[in-house]
């Protein structure tokens, strides 16, 4: 996994859509749903890494934009 468009993918293939037109919030649900897939032994841990590092790295670059 390299970019978001890969997590929503992932996200899909498990009929789950997240989408609250608040960026910050579907990040964080997001982030829940992925460690979830997780704990069912769906992801291996690489996938899971890379998903929630991608996530938390885009919910920063978020906050750093509102801050400004």
């Amino acid at each position: 996994m390299k970019t978001m468009k890969d997590i929503y993918d992932l996200l899909k293939q498990y009929g789950i859509y997240i989408y609250t037109r608040d960026r910050i919030g579907d990040l964080i649900l997001m982030e829940d749903e992925v460690r979830e897939l997780y704990k069912a032994r769906v992801l291996d841990p690489k996938d899971f890494q890379s998903a929630m590092l991608i996530i938390r790295s885009e919910i920063s670059k978020l906050e750093r934009e509102l801050d400004n």
